[in-house]
């Protein structure tokens, strides 16, 4: 008796491919701290495109021609949720001209937001904002005598990722500091791209090292390069 071959299920495939994903008025969701981590290639398609109308979340607006501050400098967002938006003046003036809404949420925040919505929770609850303006409209909660704000998980219809390795099934490695918010954003999209600059076969990767599980991704696409790594030398 013959034992059939093995099957695994290949996530591998172009640019267009992941474009077909990312329509107007789309809600994405990105990886990166000040452009390092934001996957470029998918970035420039989304410009080649022509997308626009977008909700854009992740920890920051980036620089006004890195990564994702593209996107927000050409105008193709209408709103931002993110820690800041210092690093891109493009943001600020969009922002002030009542062109584009940004809400702001403190770091450590914002990212339990994103883990919160990756793993199915409704949202958090924390003491940060307290008795400020970041309280306004926001839901308390009393818990053993402390008073907490209710904090919304966040998701969004599509993830955007880059990562340095990935298997054919999507399980990713990062590289130091460009690992920063991506695994969190890899759990938190609908449907979630991953951009890497080396795609090998399954099994070659060192299980060790996986920090994103395949599961997460539905779609990895080969790096064209990064556009960021200038920036930080």
């Amino acid at each position: 008796m013959t034992t059939p071959p093995k099957r695994s299920i290949n996530k591998v495939g172009s640019i267009e491919d992941a474009m077909v994903h990312i329509q107007d008025g789309c809600t994405i969701m990105f990886g990166g701290f000040g452009g390092i981590g934001n996957p470029p290639t998918v970035i420039n398609g989304i410009l080649e495109k022509g997308v626009n109308d977008l909700t854009l979340i992740g920890n920051d607006s980036g620089f006004p021609d890195i990564g994702i501050g593209r996107l927000v400098s050409q105008g193709r967002a209408n709103r931002l949720i993110v820690s800041h938006i210092g690093s891109n003046p493009v943001a600020g003036q969009l922002m002030m001209e009542g062109k584009m809404e940004v809400e702001f949420s403190p770091q450590g925040t914002l990212a339990e937001r994103i883990r919160a919505g990756g793993v199915g929770l409704a949202g958090i609850l924390t003491d940060i904002g307290l008795d400020s303006m970041v309280e306004e409209g926001k839901q308390k909660v009393t818990v053993n005598g402390r008073e907490y704000l209710l904090e919304s998980a966040l998701t969004a219809d599509i993830a955007i990722v880059y990562a340095k390795k990935a298997d054919t099934f999507g399980n990713l490695i990062y590289e130091t500091s460009a690992r920063n918010t991506n695994p969190l954003v890899a759990m938190a999209g609908r449907y979630t791209i991953a951009e890497v600059e080396e795609i090998v076969e399954i099994g070659e990767l060192d299980p060790e090292r996986i920090v994103t599980p395949g599961i997460y991704v539905d779609l990895v696409v080969q790096s064209s390069g990064v556009d960021w790594k200038w920036a930080w030398e």
